[in-house]
């Protein structure tokens, strides 16, 4: 049974249009590997490029302001306060105004730590601040690119983080308010928000990010147990077909890790009329592969790498 799924797929994705598609190329957190992550500076860097969709994360301040952050409390790596860097994670996000988030500087990474290390191509932009959502819409609308905005709760995350329900909320409002809804995207992890977000304004697109392998694993099953990311849907339930649970959802986009992705497996989404733009994809040689399978488009953090890949093979920006 399991050959014959494999040729039909095999089938299925041979028959799928190659390097002929519109592509969406996608700079994570702005260009992380150029700019220091999550800031205007990178966000700018990113257009530079020319990245056809901005990818951000969000997360809400005391006073109910959305703003672009990737971890939910201040991250001693990125941050810095009076020019010194924080020596232990600082307050979640969720217990400051934005003007308390706005004393910390966020334009540079500590280049002692094993973060920093990771990026030496970043460029530095001291005096970089939180931005807010309504800033990112807007840089994003006068470039005409579209943004994909991840809500960065957890089914654990508790206080430490607006719930759902009101992050939702907070997001479409200010997509809505920015005149968006036809170029914005919300993705999550946690799928809680995706629904209300689908509940609350149908015109704002969802996608379903998963991460599979490693301690922080969104798919497998813990003891049993389903997983609790799925906003109450299970993988049972759909033949074990996590590109199925995300149509079930209703997203219009699955976004995988990349190293999850199969051939067999972007076929299945293929199928259900869903995306796929796996994340997050670095080197050259992966890059190059997956436009070959014919992905919807990548997340990566250096779009200069992945805009040589996609000129080489003749592929069109979306």
């Amino acid at each position: 049974m399991a050959a014959r799924l494999a040729r039909v797929a095999a089938a299925l994705i041979a028959a799928l249009p190659i390097a002929v598609h519109a592509f969406d190329l996608q700079g994570h957190r702005g260009a992380r590997g150029l700019a220091p992550e999550n800031t205007l500076a990178a966000f700018k860097r990113a257009l530079e490029i020319g990245v056809t969709t901005l990818e951000t994360d969000m997360a809400v301040t005391r006073d109910d302001v959305v703003v672009i952050s990737h971890e939910p409390a201040l991250y001693p790596p990125l941050v810095r306060l009076d020019g010194a860097w924080l020596k232990e994670p600082g307050p979640p996000i969720r217990t400051l105004t934005l003007a308390e988030l706005r004393r910390y500087d966020v334009g540079r990474a500590d280049p002692a730590t094993p973060y920093g290390k990771n990026f030496p191509e970043q460029q530095a932009a001291d005096g970089q601040r939180f931005p807010t959502l309504d800033e990112v819409l807007a840089l994003a609308k006068a470039a005409g690119v579209r943004v994909n905005v991840e809500t960065k709760i957890t089914p654990t995350s508790g206080a430490t983080v607006v719930d759902p329900e009101k992050f939702a909320r907070l997001v479409v409002e200010g997509i809505a308010a920015a005149g968006m809804e036809k170029r914005a995207t919300v993705q999550s992890f946690d799928w809680r928000t995706l629904a209300a977000v689908r509940r609350m304004n149908p015109a704002i697109e969802t996608v379903c990010l998963t991460n599979e392998g490693g301690s922080f694993d969104t798919v497998a099953p813990r003891d049993g147990v389903p997983s609790p990311w799925f906003a109450g849907l299970k993988l049972d339930d759909h033949g074990g077909s996590v590109p199925a649970l995300a149509a079930a959802a209703g997203c219009a986009a699955w976004s995988p890790n990349f190293p999850a992705l199969t051939r067999e497996r972007l076929a299945d989404a293929k199928a259900r009329k869903l995306q796929v733009v796996p994340w997050t994809v670095n080197q050259p040689a992966d890059m190059a592969r997956l436009v070959d399978w014919g992905v919807d488009g990548l997340i990566t953090d250096y779009p200069d790498r992945a805009r040589k890949v996609l000129a080489d093979k003749g592929v069109a920006l979306d």
